[in-house]
């Protein structure tokens, strides 16, 4: 525990190991690069085992060798058949039969497309990748959790989850549907042990917000993406008094909510957007 139980008690903190994930085994999606990557890195920091899972090769170097006996690194789609069961099943193989935490990280972005443009192709990627991957790789996880009554989930949700002003429909649906998600796991779970949240990122120097603020995806819907530039103007174009938020201040974020001090919150999407979501 990293708490005492009565206020009136000393406090006396483990010096051995780090008691947040000493013994324990955690998930991450989208491992190999910005958020995922921070993630992972944060961690095994923190001597979580880690399972990696990514569609793109995994660079060992960006691991510390020391932590290379607690990290496996899966290279597989979760958007096709039985990819996030497949994942799991590694987990499960390399770290035995317990999982404490998962961070659905993996996303792609649209193209800005609207409803009126939006193309099946576009949709049915986003939607696979951003949606229904992290509702499958809680679905797989849960009977691991339940049948020790305790797991943190973490969702990687978006500003976009609560603006319409972010993206194009697809990114924006999928990112409004995994907080729904969030929040029905939290509640349909919440006697279980098992907790659920969401962090909200604004514009992050990662793979994804360097799409966004250089306008890199094609397909480019240009209109659709002149509707929503004032609105990235905000925050996605870094000056000198207001940097970007990098990958590892939202990986922290991630990590106070799958500790001990996050105990009590559950079904929260937490935004780390300087304010972003604020306008």
């Amino acid at each position: 525990m990293l708490y005492n139980p009565t206020p009136d008690a000393l406090f006396a903190p483990v010096a051995a190991v780090d008691p947040l994930g000493f013994g324990k085994v955690a998930i991450v999606t989208g491992c190999a690069s910005g958020i995922g990557l921070a993630v992972t890195q944060q961690l095994l920091a923190h001597q979580f085992s880690v399972c990696g899972l990514d569609i793109t090769s995994f660079n060992y170097d960006l691991v510390r060798v020391t932590d290379h006996g607690r990290f496996h690194f899966h290279k597989g789609d979760l958007a096709a058949a039985g990819g996030c069961e497949e994942g799991v099943r590694i987990c499960v193989a390399t770290f035995g039969s317990r999982i404490d935490v998962l961070v659905n990280v993996a996303g792609l972005m649209d193209n800005f497309s609207s409803a009126d443009g939006v193309s099946d192709d576009v949709w049915d990627k986003v939607i696979a990748t951003n949606l229904t991957a992290p509702v499958m790789m809680m679905r797989a996880v849960l009977p691991f959790m339940k049948a020790k009554r305790d797991g943190a989930i973490i969702n990687v949700a978006s500003t976009a989850a609560t603006s319409g002003a972010v993206a194009g429909v697809a990114y924006t649906s999928s990112k409004h549907g995994l907080i729904g998600a969030t929040k029905n796991v939290a509640w349909r779970f919440r006697n279980d042990g098992i907790r659920c949240n969401a962090v909200c990122p604004g514009a992050i120097d990662s793979s994804i917000g360097k799409a966004i603020a250089n306008g890199s995806n094609e397909p480019w819907d240009a209109e659709g993406f002149a509707e929503v530039e004032p609105f990235h103007a905000l925050q996605a174009k870094p000056s000198a008094s207001a940097p970007t938020i990098t990958p590892h201040e939202v990986a922290k974020a991630i990590v106070f909510l799958v500790g001990d001090h996050a105990r009590t919150i559950n079904g929260i999407s937490l935004p780390v957007d300087k304010a972003w979501g604020a306008v």
